[in-house]
């Protein structure tokens, strides 16, 4: 029940004043501590967190925003279906790390799916708005012109993976996923393997471009010719995988290899495998790409490429805060990979 219903008066909020008075210390330290300036003692500090902890004072953030100009909150951009978005451990893994950073830098994460032009349209709206200081974008799709429209917004922009097409100036992080498609493959060619196909991810992403382009140098490399037949495009999941691993063997069906451009369709490549009668890793071996949790919970537990995940997150987030403050941007990053053999290669 409300205070009005009641006929009490509201609770009155503790001020700024209040909490300097019980820290001890001038309003204007205790507005600089709280604004976490750097030009603040430490034992003034702690004292003034503690009488605001004591006192429940929360910050007038709309009225810190009139005089920063900042809003203190991020956005976390995903340009993927509500579907896949919540049922794939990198992308929650990306997030979780991303919130981490922002959490230790007090600020807020505010999480958008923008799948479909009007989700993008009514994102550049919100965000050029000033209700978001900058944007790291995952997932980013070639036809996506959305980090070209933020930025000329004035809403700085990070990119998860080199951006596909004309993204030229970009701020971006990625992983080495030409050199861990190499590295996978030449794994299974290593090993004895003769007809080694891959399930490549989507071509309009700059990730799924590389990790094939991986694939094709490391049979060159072998003096093994490419073969159309072994190459089977899809999403990022367990079902595009399994119909992905389906079709390669109904059209090759002497295959004794496949490198799976991510986790979850190598997960579906085991499903279609067993689905065929085909045993892992003695008729077919299966190497996937990103290292998540479940890939080691695999039968046979799945060999894959590890990349950085939480890295490639907390460097993506300390890049965008590092815009937002007006630092100089460094140049793109590109995270090293590794190989982590199991039972399926």
């Amino acid at each position: 029940m409300s205070a009005r219903a009641t006929g009490r008066p509201a609770p009155r909020a503790p001020t700024l004043e209040e909490v300097a008075a019980l820290a001890g210390v001038s309003r204007a330290t205790a507005s600089r501590v709280l604004r976490d300036s750097a030009n603040v003692s430490d034992q003034a500090r702690e004292r003034v967190h503690a009488a605001a902890r004591r006192l429940s004072y929360a910050p007038n953030l709309a009225a810190r925003a009139l005089v920063t100009g900042r809003s203190d909150s991020v956005a976390f951009v995903i340009d993927e279906t509500e579907e896949r978005t919540f049922a794939d451990p990198f992308l929650l893994a990306v997030l979780r790390s991303a919130h981490d950073v922002l959490a230790d830098a007090g600020l807020q994460l505010v999480v958008t799916v923008a799948s479909r032009p009007e989700d993008r349209d009514r994102f550049v709206g919100y965000a050029a708005g000033g209700h978001v200081d900058g944007a790291l974008i995952v997932s980013l799709h070639g036809h996506d012109d959305l980090p070209r429209r933020l930025e000329e917004a004035g809403v700085p922009v990070v990119l998860s993976g080199r951006p596909p097409g004309a993204g030229e100036g970009l701020s971006f992080v990625d992983v080495d996923n030409l050199g861990g498609a190499r590295l996978a493959t030449a794994h299974l060619l290593g090993s004895g393997r003769r007809v080694v196909a891959t399930i490549a991810g989507p071509q309009d992403m700059s990730v799924g471009q590389d990790r094939l382009a991986g694939y094709r140098a490391a049979l060159a490399e072998a003096g093994v010719a490419a073969d159309l037949d072994l190459v089977a495009e899809a999403a990022f999941t367990v079902a595009d995988g399994f119909d992905a691993m389906t079709a390669l063997l109904a059209a090759r069906p002497d295959l004794d290899a496949v490198f799976a451009a991510s986790d979850l369709q190598a997960m579906g490549a085991l499903r279609a495998l067993r689905s065929a009668g085909r045993e892992v890793p003695d008729d077919v071996a299966v190497v996937g790409f990103d290292d998540v949790p479940l890939a080691a919970e695999q039968h046979p537990p799945l060999t894959t490429v590890r990349q950085p995940i939480a890295d490639l997150s907390s460097t993506m987030t300390r890049l965008l805060l590092d815009r937002i403050a007006g630092r100089q941007p460094q140049p793109p990053a590109i995270l090293p990979v590794d190989l982590v053999v199991r039972g399926s290669a």
